[in-house]
């Protein structure tokens, strides 16, 4: 007869139970990091604070200085100027002064500076470098403060025309949709058809502090005059 103790065969049967347990457990958690980490690599938040720019899904892609990206919402596609159609040969940086602004409506003229951090919305309309310049194909997105260069940007009604002049030439935009939306709306910022000029800035006009709102102009291009240079 076999007198030999089972307990050391169920000690040894537990430790292999613990051990396969812990290694289960430590891979459904480095799977979940792993996880979580590559959705906040993918989905940057383009948004801080008060600006006058509602964040934005970028679909794998960030914007730099000089950066030529164009925010899109996942699933989203961008068309890019054909050769014949590009309309600016060198691409602003980050700072640069690429244009004006003119609104007859508000006998106002200001200047375009490419980019949306504070250093830019202090000189005047910022740019959002993420998306296509204006005259392009797309959606072009401008943003200012409320309490500055968009002060007024409340009394503008539909069919108000923006015109905007670059290096490229004279666009000619008519205001289409006027919206308000809640500042984390992700429908504002995305990508259109045909040529677009979006304009920004926080809402209420009046409101002390951090607005909750942003008011929204969207423009269609009606008519452009190029610049002999291209």
């Amino acid at each position: 007869m076999n007198n030999r103790d089972p307990k050391p065969k169920v000690k040894a049967g537990k430790r292999i139970y613990i051990i396969s347990l812990g290694s289960l457990i430590l891979g459904v958690f480095f799977i979940c990091w792993a996880l979580i980490h590559i959705q906040a690599q993918a989905v940057p938040a383009v948004y801080n604070g008060d600006n006058d720019l509602p964040p934005i899904q970028v679909d794998q892609q960030k914007g730099v200085k000089g950066s030529t990206v164009v925010p899109v919402e996942a699933g989203g596609s961008i068309s890019t100027p054909q050769h014949d159609d590009i309309l600016y040969p060198i691409r602003p940086l980050e700072g640069d002064v690429i244009g004006k602004l003119s609104i007859p409506a508000l006998q106002q003229i200001l200047p375009i500076i490419h980019g949306t951090d504070e250093d830019e919305l202090e000189q005047g309309i910022g740019h959002f470098s993420q998306s296509v310049l204006p005259g392009e194909n797309n959606n072009s997105v401008l943003s200012g403060h409320r309490d500055t260069v968009f002060a007024k940007l409340g009394e503008l009604e539909i069919g108000n025309k923006l015109v905007v002049e670059t290096s490229a030439g004279t666009f000619t935009y008519k205001i289409s949709a006027i919206r308000i939306v809640h500042k984390d709306d992700k429908t504002i910022i995305v990508p259109t058809d045909h040529a677009v000029l979006t304009v920004i800035t926080c809402y209420p006009f009046r409101f002390i502090g951090a607005a909750p709102d942003r008011y929204i102009l969207i423009a269609d291009l009606i008519d452009k005059v190029r610049s002999p240079q291209t």
